[in-house]
């Protein structure tokens, strides 16, 4: 799970982090911050995601604690490799298909582009940007290890429900002959 408040003042967010840090989780859940690396050593987070004008992912890791999760947003293959070496956990490529809330990025890259990142990297590659259910198993035939998505849980009525046709979307997928 990723708290994403990029436009909330600090104390605000602090106050936000602490509670999310707090909510029950499954085992194998983790909890990871959009960008502030202070605010997630100071409130207890399992990691940080960093945007392309965030701390680079060397930084980061030379300053973060051991098992500390560092992950990446990308738009290129070089950027991807880069972060990998660097020592970024995952990367999140995209956007793969066309949305609104990825315009400034570029156009869409697709699922050829997607494939070739997912393909040179040792790390998870997810999916990000337009991605919907009806083309969520398209980005993990491509090789990602799974998705990132906003607009498709924000105009869900229900997250739970997305999640459980996501989930049957992935079984679906794993049941797919190699």
């Amino acid at each position: 799970m990723q708290l994403r408040e990029k436009e909330t003042p600090t104390t605000e967010l602090i106050q936000i982090a602490e509670k999310v840090v707090q909510l029950p989780r499954e085992s194998h859940q983790r909890v990871i911050l959009n960008d502030r690396l202070d605010i997630a050593l100071a409130c207890g987070f399992d990691g940080i995601h960093l945007g392309g004008t965030s701390f680079p992912v060397g930084v980061v890791r030379r300053r973060a604690p051991a098992g500390f999760i560092v992950g990446a947003s990308v738009h290129q293959l070089e950027e991807a490799v880069a972060a990998e070496r660097a020592g970024a956990n995952y990367v999140i490529f995209g956007p793969v298909f066309p949305t609104p809330s990825k315009l400034k990025y570029g156009p869409a890259q697709g699922i050829q582009r997607l494939h070739a990142v997912a393909s040179s990297l040792s790390i998870p590659v997810l999916a990000i940007g337009g991605i919907s259910l009806a083309n969520c198993q398209e980005c993990l035939k491509a090789g990602a290890a799974g998705i990132a998505a906003i607009s498709l849980f924000q105009t869900s009525r229900s997250v739970r429900g997305v999640l459980s046709q996501l989930r049957v979307a992935e079984a679906g997928f794993n049941a797919l002959p190699s």
